[in-house]
């Protein structure tokens, strides 16, 4: 069976799908530091839920990337995590 970097690094040799990917960076590095901080905070996703008033499902939706938070779930989430959020354009 075929690793899933491998998997990953072949398709990733196509143009348009590394075009995709790359242009898909910003939002996995978001979904990154939200379960990383998470994570670092000892919660789950049922107890960040539970802080933002709303549904495990939701939050498991935010991390696998099928929802895209708006800047006021993340103001909302940062204090859930006691973290600071900043946003930055160069």
């Amino acid at each position: 069976m075929e690793s899933y970097k491998n998997f990953k690094n072949k398709l990733l040799k196509n143009r348009k799908i590394k075009k995709a990917y790359d242009e898909l960076g910003p939002e996995f590095a978001v979904i990154r530091m939200i379960i990383a901080r998470r994570l670092a905070s000892g919660l789950t996703q049922a107890q960040l839920a539970e802080k933002l008033g709303t549904k495990q499902s939701a939050i498991s939706r935010l991390e696998q990337g099928s929802y895209n938070p708006s800047l006021a779930l993340l103001v909302k989430l940062s204090k859930a995590l006691d973290a600071k959020l900043e946003i930055s354009i160069s």
